[in-house]
This record gives C-alpha cells, structure tokens and sequence, in this order.
C-alpha cells in the first residue's frame, strides 16, 4: 500500500480522519495527535513526530500546510510572524521534510479563508493578509517541485453549514468538502482511489479542544 503522511494546523486536524478512512486498505495515512501550530513549531517537531509516530521514511507523499497561526494579529501589533520569518520558515520546511521523507511527492496546501466578522476583542484573521502570506510560501516553494494544493480558494465561498466556526471546517460535512479536495490531489498524484466516506454519521478524529487551539 502507499505510504502518506498528513502535517498542518487545526484545519487538518478537520480532515484527517476522512482522508484516512477514505483511503482504507489503499494507503497508510499518518498525522500527529496535535496541532502543528506555527511554521517555527512545524520545523522543530516534525522530525520528532516522525519518530514517535513511527511513520515510513519510505513515505509515498507528504501534504502539509502552516500559516494561519502566523497570520494572527492579537492587540493590534500585526501578524504574530512577519512574512519574511515566515517565507525562511516554509523553505526549511520543504527541505526538512525532503530530508526525513526522500522519495515522498510533496503538497503544500495554502492556508484556508477565515470569517473576519467572527472575530472579537483582541484576536483576529484577515484575509488580505492570509493571501499575502499563501502568495510568499508558493513564491518560496517555486521550483522545489512541491505541488501546491489551494485549499483558500477552495474555502473562499464556503457554505455556511461547513464551518464550525470562523475558523474551522469540523463538522461532517466540513470534513468531506476538505477531505475531498485533499483526496483528489493525493490520489491524482499516486494514482489511487479513494473510498466513498458516508457524510451521515461520519465522527471526527475526537481532539480536544485545548488540542486543536484556535
């Protein structure tokens, strides 16, 4: 069977357990049992989740994402990352996972749209800045080979009844909308098929809330 490793913030958090099941008996899918947070925090701990996951060097494909916890702007003093931390970051990245997985096709996916409205006192997402930084990570990765999945402009005009909240797809739904458009990238790529995961019923991977984070 094929070999995938998922990696990325609570948005993936929203779909791996869809991709997963989606993919029984046809692929082995791996992701960590947290959030991957910051770009910084991605490339510090992959490699140790690599180990204590014990996921194959011999991966097939590596699909990962980071950004929105870059992009947060709390107490009015802008983006918790500056762009130019955040482009270094997302090079060091692609090289560290080319490192760990060096027969892995690798996808990065762009960070996805946020509801600005729904943000209150002193935390906030926008999506002009989110844009800015997805354009600066697809500059950074050109020529490196990684195929870039856009999952913003998949998530611009969501339908309401995805969302869970301004942030985040986890409701079933949510997770098939998303899952599916990882899936077809994935599977495209390593000429796979997906299995049909029934919406109805269907339960997300059960993180905790202190987990996902926001």
């Amino acid at each position: 069977m094929k070999k995938i490793v998922l990696i990325g913030d609570s948005i993936r958090m929203g779909y791996d357990k869809y991709v997963k099941e989606a993919l029984d008996g046809v692929a082995e899918v791996y992701y960590p049992g947290e959030n991957c947070r910051f770009a910084q925090y991605t490339l510090r701990f992959i490699s140790d989740w690599k180990h204590k996951g014990e996921w194959p060097t011999d991966a097939d494909l590596v699909h990962w994402n980071v950004g929105l916890w870059d992009v947060c702007e709390m107490f009015g003093e802008g983006p918790i990352s500056s762009i130019e931390h955040y482009t270094e970051m997302i090079t060091r990245i692609d090289k560290r996972i080319r490192l760990l997985f060096p027969n892995a096709k690798v996808v990065f996916a762009t960070s996805t749209a946020v509801r600005e409205e729904g943000y209150s006192g002193n935390f906030h997402r926008y999506n002009a800045t989110i844009e800015r930084y997805n354009a600066a990570a697809i500059a950074a990765l050109e020529g490196t080979g990684t195929v870039i999945n856009d999952l913003y402009e998949h998530t611009k005009d969501i339908k309401p009844e995805y969302c869970s909240d301004m942030t985040h797809y986890n409701t079933p739904a949510g997770a098939a909308y998303m899952g599916g458009k990882v899936l077809s990238v994935i599977c495209n790529m390593l000429d796979i098929s997906a299995n049909e995961v029934k919406v109805e019923g269907f339960e997300l991977e059960k993180y905790t809330a202190d987990n996902i984070g926001r």
